[in-house]
């Protein structure tokens, strides 16, 4: 019975019965000295068992766990101290079994190490042999245990990857959401003022038309009034006909004085005007609300402390609380981020808006080197530090550059073809420094900052040409 309540009270971490133990949240109890010694070289304080991060840096005692374990200690002595009356006797001499055949590896008594099985055998005291066993059996399982600390960091690591895969998908679509909000909006607004132009013109032309029928029903009705009295002369005696005859013709004279009425033209509602290349014309005036930007940052290589504005094109760096997954592609020692597309081919440039009140760099770096630790060569670099600006590419080049003007906007050039990487001034227009180097691998964009002043990539004109 204290065998199995020995196993039921051992700690976790040590495999001994429980010494001072503690208590988790997650209701897991591990030997104070133990725990701490776990979370000694941890980020997180997380339980060793199930891995649930600890509200507590000093969890309180388990008072209960400890006096079942000190009654077991005391039960487990007096057991010891029966049994060390009735020790085991050997099955053939029946003698007390005190040497341990290291060829058999088995207990044996001093009969049994001067009989012809363990002739040539070399023996060791029980209590020796114990001990040396012991100590092999924590040796091979040391490994099994750090195997089990480094699969437990994994599910940590990977833990929070599926945590990041849900919060990444959240602000996606939020970003989504609001992009197509503000093209929503906008093509509703430009719909509404199109609408308003269209029953503007209808109410102003129906206005015309309008006002022109009144007057050519007045002219009809007169018209016909004529008609109507001078068919009624025609039908007075001759006597009465010939004296207002005159008149008569004089009516009708003036009537046939009168010009036709013309519809005049462009009456009609312009529907060519309203409909015509309408989705050309809207996308036309929507090119001032969107805009392109040659370099889109990808937040899954950012360092742990650099955050990403929603569109992708800023970043900035603060001391992050909570942690980030350690993918492959992020990287660990450099607060760096690539931009999202890299480039093997043809001539490629981007603008950075930089603060001279920072510390930054930007460039280009090749997408097969180390993410995790130094980086000793594989990119080019403009680096602005403690008001010193130079160009940098390990292990070859370190050049402290002179500039006149304060730098805001650094344009950057790739022509990967011709093996040339360029920084111009984009205020002054002047070159700051140009890489000459054969490239040979992909390129990614590359920004670096140690500042919470944004470095921010510029978006680009959008020019609209129109050909046959």
């Amino acid at each position: 019975m204290a065998l199995r309540s020995a196993v039921d009270f051992s700690c976790p971490v040590c495999f001994e019965i429980f010494k001072n133990p503690v208590v988790l949240s997650c209701s897991h109890s591990f030997c104070k000295d133990c725990l701490q010694t776990w979370w000694a070289d941890k980020v997180i304080l997380q339980c060793p068992v199930c891995k649930r991060r600890s509200s507590k840096s000093d969890p309180p005692f388990n008072l209960a766990l400890r006096n079942l374990c000190e009654a077991l200690l005391q039960e487990l002595s007096l057991e010891e101290s029966a049994s060390a009356g009735t020790e085991a006797l050997c099955n053939l001499h029946s003698e007390k079994l005190k040497l341990f055949c290291l060829d058999h590896q088995q207990p044996v008594c001093v009969v049994c190490r001067d009989s012809r099985t363990h002739t040539n055998h070399s023996f060791r005291p029980i209590d020796e042999a114990a001990q040396d066993n012991r100590e092999r059996l924590r040796t091979s399982l040391k490994p099994l245990q750090d195997k089990l600390e480094h699969l437990s960091q994994v599910k940590v690591n990977w833990d929070l990857t599926a945590d990041e895969i849900k919060a990444q998908a959240r602000q996606t679509e939020k970003t989504i959401k609001g992009e197509f909000t503000k093209l929503q909006n906008f093509l509703q607004k430009e719909e509404e003022a199109r609408m308003t132009a269209l029953r503007k013109e209808e109410e102003q032309k129906s206005g015309v038309m309008k006002r022109r029928i009144e007057a050519l029903s007045r002219e009809i009705a007169a018209l016909s009034e004529t008609i109507r009295i001078t068919e009624e002369e025609l039908k007075t005696a001759d006597i009465s006909f010939l004296q207002n005859y005159n008149a008569a013709v004089e009516r009708v004279k003036q009537r046939h004085l009168l010009e036709d009425p013309k519809l005049a033209s462009g009456v009609l509602i312009d529907v060519s005007k309203h409909v015509g290349n309408l989705t050309f014309k809207v996308w036309i005036k929507m090119k001032d609300m969107v805009s392109y930007t040659p370099v889109i940052l990808d937040p899954n290589t950012a360092e742990q402390n650099l955050f990403l504005s929603e569109d992708l094109r800023s970043v900035r760096c603060v001391e992050r609380e909570s942690q980030l997954p350690k993918n492959p592609e992020r990287f660990d020692g450099y607060t760096t981020v690539l931009g999202s597309e890299g480039f093997n081919s043809g001539t490629h440039s981007w603008t950075v808006e930089v603060q001279n009140d920072a510390n930054w760099a930007v460039g280009v770096i090749e997408e097969s080197v180390r993410r995790q630790g130094d980086i000793p060569t594989g990119y080019w670099e403009i680096w602005f530090q403690n008001g010193k600006l130079q160009a940098y590419s390990p292990p070859h080049l370190d050049r402290t550059l002179s500039v006149k003007n304060p730098i805001q906007r650094i344009r950057v050039q790739l022509d990967w073809d011709r093996g040339k990487l360029s920084f111009f001034d984009l205020d002054t227009n002047t070159n700051i420094y140009t890489f000459s180097q054969t490239f040979t691998k992909k390129l990614f964009p590359f920004m670096n900052t140690t500042s919470t002043v944004q470095l921010r990539v510029l978006p680009m004109t959008v020019n609209v040409q129109l050909g046959m």
